[in-house]
């Protein structure tokens, strides 16, 4: 194959590949009953006067199945700490013990189980949605090619190649999305 068609069809396939981590990142923000240090992620707090990631100011760590221990590592930043997890509208309270903010996980009810799903559902959708716009953009480049010497059928082969790497993201989305919501509904 021409050297520009193997250019295209990597960048489409490492497009591809950035979404399904962006896909693997939002999922593992959305809690599934246990406690999980990437719950805090994003939370960002006014270290004075810059806002900053929470794991750049504290020692986050799950101790057990049901609980979050934060160890700021300045005694001071607690207070900003537990301001900005209430803030984060998280659903959960921190409770502090003046050295250690500690967040139990309240156990999921059913109607919440099924919300987390329908998000699942939502950033599983909004991933194939990702990876069709990379197959779109993946094909367009191609079809550009044409008008400059390459012949059609080495395009049609090379749309086939995108193709088949389309299937095999979506089925990857799809294999991530049974895990997680059976991750959610197992009690």
């Amino acid at each position: 194959m021409n050297e520009e068609v193997e250019l295209i069809l990597e960048d489409t396939e490492e497009k591809m590949e950035r979404t399904i981590k962006h896909l693997d990142n939002e999922l593992s923000k959305i809690r599934a009953g246990r406690a999980n240090i990437h719950m805090l992620d994003g939370i960002m707090v006014n270290y004075y006067g810059n806002p900053t990631p929470l794991t750049q100011i504290a020692n986050v760590n799950s101790p057990d199945a049901r609980t979050l221990a934060i160890q700021p590592w300045e005694k001071n930043m607690i207070d900003p700490i537990e301001k900005s997890i209430l803030v984060a509208n998280l659903g959960m309270t921190p409770m502090n013990n003046g050295e250690i903010i500690r967040i139990n996980i309240p156990m999921l009810t059913e109607d919440r189980r099924r919300e987390l799903v329908k998000k699942v559902k939502i950033e599983g959708e909004s991933a194939r949605v990702g990876i069709r716009n990379n197959r779109r953009d993946g094909n367009e480049q191609l079809k550009k090619l044409i008008k400059e010497g390459l012949s059609e059928d080495d395009e049609k082969d090379a749309e086939k190649v995108v193709q088949e790497m389309t299937d095999k993201y979506i089925r990857v989305v799809d294999d991530r999305l049974v895990a997680k919501e059976k991750d959610i509904m197992t009690i």
